[in-house]
């Protein structure tokens, strides 16, 4: 395809590094990326930055795959980064795998 750039596979750790519904971040030349374990160690990646108010959403509580934001309540998806109805908005979500334990992210080379 012309113009597209492959993402670069960037490993940021491993998975035993962040707690069961909890989150770390990560900083990336556009800024910190939260990366989220769910309880049962499905890995997500978001901006850390609620579509809101900017809230950290490193700093939330994880639930299911769902992250609230410690701000204002606002209820975010992991998997797609959207608002939960009745709010609207959404995060930008960056791919992120697993091999083995360890957790990588797609970012721009």
């Amino acid at each position: 395809m012309d113009g597209y750039i492959a993402p670069t596979w960037r490993d940021v750790g491993s998975i035993d590094e962040i707690p069961r519904q909890g989150a770390r971040t990560v900083a990336t030349a556009r800024g910190p990326v939260a990366v989220f374990r769910t309880l049962d160690d499905t890995v997500f990646a978001l901006d850390d930055a609620c579509p809101h108010k900017g809230g950290k959403l490193s700093q939330g509580i994880v639930h299911g795959q769902a992250v609230t934001c410690p701000l204002h309540g606002w209820v975010i998806g992991l998997a797609d980064g959207r608002a939960a109805a009745p709010d609207e908005g959404c995060v930008r979500s960056v791919a992120v795998k697993l091999e083995g334990r360890r957790i990588l992210l797609a970012l721009p080379a």
